[in-house]
């Protein structure tokens, strides 16, 4: 165990706001645009980043600000993390909530931020647009992605 393996000790609704916000790995997939089948609740990933998604550092450009510029931006939070059906399964936040450890890969076991990126997990290079170059809802389709990247 490293020195302080917070995750692993605490319930996620006592941490601090400083290692809530290090469970975040640094990904950037919940910052791209999802579709949600109506009918059926299929998730579909899209290669389209929030306005205030920087695809190069994989972080938001107003992280602070992001609630209130952003409508349709969902705070993680200790209550919610365990019923967002498109977190990605190698997110840190579920898989605390779900019980299970981070990976080797996430910047609070490697000690390394980059390693996210090196290990391919992150958007860094992938997302193709910005919500703000789409003109119309139904541009998303042409972003849709294969699988959860």
């Amino acid at each position: 165990m490293t020195t302080n393996e917070f995750w692993k000790t605490k319930p996620l609704s006592e941490l601090s706001n400083r290692e809530w916000e290090a469970l975040c790995d640094g990904c950037g997939k919940c910052c791209l645009a999802k579709l949600e089948d109506e009918d059926t609740g299929d998730i579909y990933w899209t290669s389209v980043g929030c306005r205030l998604f920087d695809g190069a550092t994989c972080r938001c450009h107003d992280y602070e600000n992001r609630l209130a510029r952003v409508p349709d931006c969902v705070q993680l939070t200790p209550e919610n993390v365990g019923t967002i059906p498109w977190l990605p399964a190698t997110c840190g936040y579920r898989l605390v909530a779900e019980g299970k450890d981070l990976l080797w890969w996430h910047p609070l076991i490697s000690g390394d931020p980059e390693t996210v990126h090196e290990a391919g997990i992150s958007m860094r290079g992938r997302v193709k647009a910005s919500e703000d170059d789409l003109a119309q809802p139904e541009d998303y389709f042409s972003f849709i992605l294969d699988e959860e990247p």
